[in-house]
């Protein structure tokens, strides 16, 4: 029994050794799994640094790699000055080489000549012959004496083609200056050329041509005038009529205008400029404001136009608008009086409001004007011719055509510049635009000199000296 217990205290001694045992050897083996984690962990985050201290190190020695390659670099770049800065060129103003040629013409100019160029005459009030045929020692002396802007030929100056061809011809070398040689060439019923004995195309009523309806039909008479007037020297026209008239039995104008729908009448107005003009013969409208609807004749004596200015806007105003559109380079004035715009019995000729403000002005006309004719009753009834030559020029006429007296006209006009009752500068701004025209055709496109265009000027000198030995062969009986 004591054994027996012995033993099993023994056994349970010896077990509990063996717990012991046991629960160190697994104490132990924790503490070894443990230390082992943290030798473990120790290594990983020694190479993890170990690997961060590298790569900072290479990345350090890479960027003082970088800054001794730049530092090189910089040593070794050849250093430049910026390149300057251009500016834009501006560019050069085109140069109107027919303002320079115009400009080049007048400065020179005395003031005689200026004033003289301001006015269009027969050939008879510069020379004293009763009917000029021929341009001989006579015309020579004339236009010597008096450099006209222009000259204005009637059928008693035509005989045939040869000797206007020729008179014409001579007369341009005698002028010192470009000269205007005008015609009442409408067709119809006013057709100085056609009128005589050269035989020339046959152009009908413009009224006719107006009932046509067809522009191209005013064209064409316009380039058929035009043609065989440039062949015979002639550079102005004093054409087309622009009046509107409604009934051709009552009206003053008759069957010369194209018609009284004034749409119609403004594009055959047009087309009529465009055929001239095309052609080399500058055209003149006529006759502004409008005297299609006055009954009197002012060649007779006063004509008067009851319309107010707003009627004249509704229909007389169109044609004329559309010429200007077209280009026309010169419109003529008419002496009919407008009490409703002007305030009077004033011609409109003769009247500011009429010239500078309504032409000019609200029609945006900046062509040559032009007077009708001053020695029609209206003007030379009522005033003097130097009166009334001054008076047109100070409304804003630019030049005036055939003064009864060209000489009285001329004098007056001189002395009123003189005494500067006209500005010199608005004679010179008159001369500029009447030798806009005259030397239209003086450059190509480029701004050069046309051949052949400017001879007659350049050998005008060699002309007079020629007139003088070939005037013992001239017609007696036109130049002496």
């Amino acid at each position: 029994m004591g054994e027996k217990r012995e033993r099993e205290f023994d056994e349970r001694r010896l077990y509990r050794r063996r717990r012991r045992i046991r629960n160190q050897i697994i104490a132990y083996i924790a503490v070894g799994i443990f230390f082992a984690a943290i030798v473990v962990g120790a290594v990983l985050g020694v190479r993890k640094l170990m690997g961060f201290l590298a790569e900072r190190k290479q990345a350090e020695e890479m960027e003082r790699q970088l800054e001794e390659m730049e530092q090189q670099d910089n040593e070794n770049a050849v250093v430049e000055p910026p390149a300057p800065i251009e500016e834009e060129a501006e560019p050069e103003p085109e140069v109107d080489w027919l303002e320079e040629m115009v400009e080049s013409a007048i400065a020179p100019m005395p003031l005689e000549d200026r004033v003289a160029g301001l006015f269009i005459v027969r050939p008879e009030d510069i020379t004293g012959v009763g009917t000029v045929i021929t341009a001989g020692e006579g015309t020579q002396e004339a236009l010597n004496k008096y450099a006209v802007g222009g000259l204005v030929y009637f059928s008693q100056n035509i005989k045939d083609k040869e000797q206007l061809t020729e008179m014409l011809s001579k007369t341009v070398t005698m002028s010192r200056y470009p000269i205007f040689l005008a015609v009442d060439e409408e067709g119809g019923s006013v057709r100085r050329v056609g009128g005589s004995s050269i035989e020339v195309a046959e152009v009908g009523d413009m009224a006719d041509i107006g009932a046509g309806g067809d522009t191209m039909a005013a064209y064409n008479a316009g380039a058929e005038i035009a043609s065989y007037l440039y062949e015979l020297g002639f550079n102005l026209d004093f054409a087309p009529v622009a009046d509107i008239v409604a009934d051709a039995s009552s009206s003053a104008i008759g069957k010369r205008s194209f018609g009284g729908d004034p749409v119609t009448v403004g594009g055959m107005v047009s087309g009529a400029v465009g055929g001239l003009q095309d052609t080399g013969i500058s055209a003149c409208l006529k006759h502004f404001p409008g005297i299609g609807a006055t009954t009197e004749d002012t060649h007779e004596g006063m004509a008067t136009l009851e319309k107010t200015a707003d009627d004249l806007r509704a229909a007389e105003f169109i044609p004329f608008q559309e010429g200007i559109n077209a280009g026309v380079h010169c419109i003529m004035v008419s002496h009919v009086s407008a009490p409703n715009i002007t305030g009077g019995d004033t011609p409109c000729s003769l009247s500011g409001e009429v010239i500078t403000n309504l032409l000019r002005g609200e029609l945006g006309y900046n062509g040559i004007v032009i007077t009708d004719a001053m020695n029609m009753s209206a003007i030379t009834e009522y005033y003097g011719s130097d009166e009334a030559a001054v008076m047109a020029l100070k409304a804003g006429a630019d030049m005036i055509l055939m003064p009864e007296d060209f000489e009285t006209a001329y004098e007056g006009v001189l002395t009123a510049v003189r005494e500067g009752v006209i500005t010199e500068d608005q004679i010179y701004e008159s001369l500029k635009r009447i030798y806009r025209v005259k030397y239209r055709d003086r450059l190509d496109q480029d701004g050069n000199v046309v051949d052949g265009i400017s001879e007659g000027q350049e050998t005008a000198g060699e002309g007079q000296e020629e007139s003088a030995a070939e005037g013992e062969g001239e017609m007696p009986a036109a130049e002496e």
